[in-house]
């Protein structure tokens, strides 16, 4: 089945998938987060703090009751576990058997990464086992011992190597500092641990796509994951929804191969009191950057990785997103101890759509990402276009925090 949509039909697939077209999309508290990741299939972690860290940013956009502590929570209670989607994630466990075959691959040794000593990684498991879950500052001072023939780098590298093929895995967290345990101690004993046929796991990720973005394509399915057979595997999959009739090709400028679900709405979503939302760089919305280019017009790069003479925009910018519009991105810091939030470069690219219609949403999401963050104060340093400097400053300073 084949038929066309426009650019504007794709722009609702996406935000509505991704539950940024309503207020509570997935319902509120630690249940919500659960909902979440179950629906969106995972939620990347990551360890720069400019801000509030990216996992913890892309769940509140989402909930906006959102706390840190429903993520540890539901990781201690076995409902969420940690492991690689296309990079570091939080991931439903539910969903275990999926990452198996990545597990046993690099457990086989398939992979050029994580060589670690198998006598260093046979001592980490041992310790585990009699000791108890371990992290990994508690090997630090081993070297220090007489006779020790490793020291903490290895150790380090052996609980990531037992951690990637599924012999450890995170039983908790403490900020960013991980407490491995034994992956037989972690797992509960309903889950699956059969390892999916390779048309199975194809099977998953095309569905996983499909439901957190309403449409999609082999590239953003296979997206990091190498293979010439995971390609042909994903393109039999959608070959059998097509035949099926539960997916439709689609025909839209600048895109081919676009393959959408055919329970999408009809009609194109009247935005009647658009939100703003400031995303989180890895927000699951965005990570796809030819699919923001191409449906949204916005061409976004985290530019902190980028020589501070090359960036173009900051080093930790976040997208706006105005109703189903990107309208610009802010470089940010959240200063803690100082309870200051410093908005660096606000870039406004969208001239087309009135100050006013935006401004004062724009506004008010600041001062809840503000408080999120745990700050008391706005400073805004800088804007582009210069001109709209004065009006949004001016909006900006009439914020007040409750005490």
């Amino acid at each position: 089945m084949e038929k066309k949509l426009t650019p504007e039909h794709l722009k609702l697939a996406t935000l509505e998938s991704q539950g940024l077209t309503q207020n509570i999309p997935f319902g509120t508290g630690k249940t919500a987060v659960l909902n979440a990741l179950e629906h969106l299939g995972y939620i990347q972690i990551d360890t720069l703090s400019m801000v509030e860290r990216a996992h913890h940013h892309t769940l509140w956009t989402r909930i906006p009751d959102f706390k840190a502590d429903y993520l540890e929570d539901l990781i201690e209670e076995r409902k969420v576990f940690e492991y690689w989607f296309h990079a570091a994630s939080y991931l439903p466990m539910k969903d275990f058997r999926y990452v198996l075959p990545q597990m046993l691959s690099i457990k086989r040794g398939e992979s050029p990464y994580y060589n670690a000593d198998p006598k260093v990684m046979s001592y980490v498991t041992d310790m585990i086992r009699n000791e108890g879950p371990k992290r990994a500052r508690d090997f630090e001072n081993e070297n220090q011992k007489g006779g020790s023939w490793w020291n903490w780098k290895p150790a380090k590298l052996a609980l990531e190597r037992l951690f990637m093929q599924g012999d450890l895995m995170i039983s908790g967290r403490s900020g960013m500092q991980k407490t491995y345990d034994l992956a037989e101690r972690v797992l509960p004993s309903s889950i699956d641990t059969t390892e999916p046929a390779p048309l199975e796991l194809a099977e998953y990720l095309v569905k996983t796509n499909l439901r957190a973005y309403g449409f999609t394509t082999v590239k953003q399915i296979t997206h990091l994951r190498k293979g010439n057979e995971l390609k042909k595997n994903v393109s039999q999959v959608l070959k059998n929804m097509l035949e099926e009739g539960s997916i439709a090709h689609v025909k839209t400028e600048g895109l081919s191969s676009v393959f959408v679900r055919n329970d999408l709405p009809e009609k194109i979503y009247d935005f009647q009191d658009p939100h703003i939302r400031l995303l989180s760089p890895f927000d699951n919305a965005i990570i796809h950057r030819d699919r923001i280019r191409q449906i949204f017009d916005f061409d976004f790069r985290l530019e902190c990785y980028t020589p501070k003479e090359k960036r173009q925009y900051g080093y930790f910018c976040l997208p706006i997103l105005f109703g189903d519009q990107f309208i610009g991105r802010v470089d940010c810091k959240a200063h803690r101890k100082e309870k200051k939030f410093e908005l660096i470069h606000l870039h406004i690219e969208n001239s087309a759509i009135d100050l006013e219609l935006w401004l004062t949403p724009f506004v008010e999401t600041v001062k809840r990402f503000a408080v999120f963050n745990g700050c008391e104060f706005l400073v805004l340093n800088k804007v582009s276009p210069s001109k709209l400097s004065t009006v949004i400053k001016k909006e900006l300073s009439r914020v007040r925090f409750k005490k």
